[in-house]
């Protein structure tokens, strides 16, 4: 029998949500997984409904595939797809960072500066759970003066669905990346928006191209 987990008593959809979303995000839950309602159920030490709502909603965010009656299965993108979802990335994360740059204030600065501090750290200890919550949040330290929220919710959906792949497979000791995010900064500080937008376009390339490889590598040893 699996082993239990734990969890507060109050709003289970949204407790059992979140750690269902993070066993995807981490890999635990692999990409076309089969999960039964009744042994989550069991995990959780629950009853059916709240293991059920947190399915749909997991549904909704895309990285599940619900079905009545038949649980459901963690969702396996196509290579074409994975390619879309970074090709969205790349066009909203462009568009919200060339906004931003010239409203940027020193506080945003100080801000991503600290959050890079915090990468370097965790590129030391190789720690891939805490470097890829760390990128998330600089990336959106670098836009948030845009102001733009519909295109940040757009943004929020495709990132979480592109971080189950780079937080995955990408090797975080890279010095390329660590490098792209210096000088990211750096042209933000500079109000260089022309190189800071081409720069982040390359690095978005980059880090498409890289997931590509490793998931089309991987598919065919499987």
């Amino acid at each position: 029998m699996a082993p239990k987990r734990a969890v507060v008593r109050q709003s289970l959809p949204d407790v059992i949500v979140a750690d269902l979303r993070q066993r995807i995000l981490s890999g635990d839950l692999e990409e076309g997984a089969l999960i039964r309602q009744e042994l989550l159920a069991q995990e959780y030490d629950v009853s059916r409904m709240p293991v059920r709502e947190a399915l749909k909603r997991l549904d909704a965010e895309g990285l599940v595939v619900f079905q009545n009656h038949r649980g459901a299965t963690v969702t396996k993108h196509t290579l074409d797809e994975i390619a879309e979802i970074f090709d969205l990335r790349i066009q909203l994360e462009v568009a919200l960072f060339q906004h931003a740059i010239p409203k940027m204030t020193e506080q945003d600065f100080t801000e991503c500066a600290a959050l890079l501090e915090e990468m370097d750290a965790s590129y030391e200890k190789s720690d891939v759970a805490q470097w890829g919550p760390l990128n998330t949040l600089f990336h959106q330290c670098l836009y948030r003066a845009a102001g733009r929220h519909l295109t940040e919710a757009l943004l929020e959906r495709v990132t979480l669905q592109a971080s189950r792949y780079v937080g995955l497979h990408i090797d975080i000791t890279n010095h390329r990346a660590r490098s792209d995010h210096q000088s990211l900064l750096e042209f933000a500080r500079a109000r260089d928006v022309a190189s800071a937008t081409e720069m982040l376009r390359a690095h978005l390339i980059n880090t498409k191209q890289q997931v590509l490889d490793w998931v089309q590598k991987k598919r065919e040893s499987a």
